[in-house]
This record gives structure tokens, C-alpha cells and sequence, in this order.
């Protein structure tokens, strides 16, 4: 049997290129990877635009950079800020609380264990550098001891146990009441029913801003407060897992005082709703993620922008490690929308990458 006749081929009888050489490529770009450069006086907008030279992780941070620039560069863009995790223990606090007032966010959908740690540096408590572990002592034998000094542990940071009885004093005393009803006529300082958790958000923005300054603390007012101060909401949709959402809880036992887990929906919707663009950068997964997500699902329309930083799998399932194209199926996102995700610790890459949008933004 010939080489024709045995169902083999020759090269010569493969597709070739108009020069006769190797067959063409399908999927190829002519742009080589560059090697990115860090000098002592380079500005972290230039380190990340070098990024853009490079490949695999820094090309990602690279591309974020830019949707994130895009988004906030867009006057007519409502942004919206997904805050998961334990960002403000761990000292992102200002970070999130110089965008809310220098007008890059519209809105933050974050935990309650956020909003309750930004309490606690606005009264006067503070965070501790700490240890994930003594060497001396098997784990357990570490944390048993932090216990027993009264000293709680995330991760590496260390927080006394004696703030969140100010905590508590703080909310019986400055936040709850205000939103409590009057037991004459029924209606509660924030309107009148069940109070809203973005009431409660505000509130305690309010309270935590005025406490700041009468205690003349040292350290920023925080998050609730700078949202508060510029009238941007703060939704929670799981405050019920937190100490600020047990403390709520415990309140309302003796007080006529009670949150509507649903009150905020129509708020948020309007504001997906009624925006020309929409954005968002999400800062970790969980529920805030979600939230800001499913957001678009009730309205004509979808984000135009979206970023998000995490450190979850995509082949877990889960919603933390989602990617934004999955979203896209969903009809979150535009099918046209500039998107990109980072996949490390937040608490490195959300700096970075806020510093170097802020800086092609202003």
C-alpha cells in the first residue's frame, strides 16, 4: 500500500503558510513578554504598568489596573465596593475610608466582623501585631494562652478582649437608642418599623464619627464614619454574623428594636438601577461578593467594570472563587464588560492596585 493509499499524510500535503513554511498559527500574538524593571524611583503606577510587559500573575494586576483606572476615570460610573474578610483588623481600614471620601465609591457592601473591628478603632481600641503561632509551643498551647490572657487571634493579629466590652457600652449607648422606638407613638428615630441595616450602618457611622472627635482619639474615624459623613450607604447584608449582629440581638431582648433584613434591597436595586454605568471591585468573596453581584440580576442592566481580588479556586464551585466570566452568564456583568481578577492576599494586592489606578486617575 502507498503512502497515499494507507490513510497517512506527507507533510507536503499540510495546510502551509503563503511562504510554504510551517502551517499558520491559529492562536498566536506577535507581542513579546518584556521583563518588567522596579528602580528606587519608580511610583507604584509605573511599577504596575510595567507589570503589563510581563506575564502570568503580573499582567493580571496589570489589566486591573487599568479597568479600575477606566472605572473611576468615568464620571457617570456608580461604583460599588464589595468588602469581605478581615480588612480592617489587618490595616486597610484608611484605605477603604480615603476612597469613600475622596468620591471613588458609592456604595460598600461589607461583614459585620468589618464594621464592628471599624468601631473599635474609632472608640480608641486598636489592633495588635501579634504571632500566628509561639515556636516554643505547639499551636493549641499558643492559642489556649491567648485565651486565658483574655487576647483574640486573627492570624497574626492580636486584638484585647476588653474592647468589645466597649464595643457593647458604645452601641447601648450612642447606637441603638437612637434607632430604638418611642414607646408613646411607635416610631423609631431612623423612620418608623423595623429598622434597615444601612439605618443601623449609618448610625453607627454617626456615632462612631461623634465619639472619635469628642474622645479626641488619634486614629481615623474609619469606614462607617467617612461613609456616613459623605452619604454613602453601607449595606450588611449578614450582620447577624458578627458581634456588632449579636449585640444587635442582645438589645433587642429588653428593647423594642428590631433590624429588617430586607428594608435594603430596594435602596441598593435603585441605586444599580437607576445608574448610567456600573462598576464594582470586590475585595475578597463570601457574601458581600454575592450581594453585589446579584444585585443586576433585577435590573434592565449590568456592570460595565468589574475587578476582584482573591485568593479562592474557581474549581472549588463556590461563589468566593467565581470567576467574573461565570458571572457573565448570569447577566452581571455586560457581555462588552472590562473585567480582570487578581488571585493573591488582598491586603498586598488592594493597595497596590489603588494606588496605581489613583494615580492614572488624578
Amino acid at each position: 500500500m502507498s503512502d497515499s493509499d494507507d490513510g497517512r499524510t506527507s507533510d507536503a500535503d499540510h495546510d502551509t503558510d503563503d511562504a510554504g513554511g510551517d502551517p499558520p498559527r491559529e492562536e498566536f500574538h506577535e507581542d513579546p513578554v518584556g521583563h518588567t524593571r522596579a528602580t528606587a524611583d519608580m511610583t507604584v503606577g509605573q511599577l504596575v504598568e510595567g507589570y503589563g510587559d510581563a506575564g502570568i500573575g503580573a499582567a493580571s494586576v496589570n489589566e486591573a489596573g487599568d479597568v479600575l483606572a477606566e472605572m473611576w476615570a468615568n464620571d457617570d460610573c456608580t461604583v460599588f465596593l464589595s468588602l469581605a474578610g478581615a480588612m480592617v483588623p489587618a490595616g486597610m481600614r484608611r484605605i477603604v475610608s480615603d476612597l469613600i471620601r475622596d468620591g471613588y465609591v458609592d456604595a460598600v457592601v461589607t461583614t459585620g466582623a468589618n464594621l464592628t473591628h471599624d468601631a473599635i478603632e474609632a472608640i480608641g481600641g486598636k489592633h495588635h501585631h501579634g504571632r500566628t503561632h509561639d515556636p516554643e509551643k505547639s499551636l493549641r498551647e499558643h492559642d489556649e494562652g491567648l485565651r486565658d490572657e483574655g487576647v483574640d487571634r486573627i492570624y497574626n493579629v492580636y486584638l484585647p478582649q476588653e474592647h468589645f466590652a466597649a464595643l457593647e457600652g458604645h452601641l447601648r449607648e450612642e447606637v441603638f437608642p437612637a434607632l430604638e422606638a418611642d414607646p408613646d407613638d411607635g416610631e423609631r428615630g431612623a423612620g418608623t418599623g423595623a429598622v434597615g441595616i444601612a439605618d443601623l450602618t449609618r448610625e453607627l457611622g454617626r456615632a462612631n464619627a461623634a465619639v472619635n472627635e469628642r474622645d479626641d482619639v488619634a486614629e481615623d474615624p474609619g469606614v462607617a464614619a467617612a461613609a456616613y459623613e459623605c452619604d454613602v450607604p453601607i449595606y450588611c447584608p449578614a450582620v447577624q454574623d458578627s458581634v456588632l449582629g449579636l449585640q444587635a440581638w442582645m438589645y433587642a431582648q429588653t428593647a423594642d428594636f428590631t433590624l429588617d433584613a430586607l428594608d435594603d434591597m430596594t435602596a441598593l436595586t435603585d441605586l444599580a438601577f437607576e445608574a448610567d454605568d456600573a462598576g464594582c471591585l470586590l475585595v475578597g468573596g463570601g457574601v458581600p461578593k454575592n450581594f453585589t453581584l446579584q444585585t443586576m440580576l433585577v435590573t434592565p442592566r449590568a456592570y460595565d467594570y468589574a475587578v476582584q481580588i482573591t485568593m479562592d479556586p474557581e474549581a472549588t464551585g463556590g461563589l468566593s472563587g467565581a470567576t467574573l466570566e461565570e458571572a457573565r452568564s448570569w447577566g452581571k456583568l455586560e457581555k462588552d464588560a472590562r473585567n480582570a481578577s487578581v488571585y493573591g492576599d488582598a491586603t498586598v494586592m488592594l493597595p497596590m492596585l489603588v494606588a496605581a489606578a489613583r494615580e492614572r486617575v488624578e
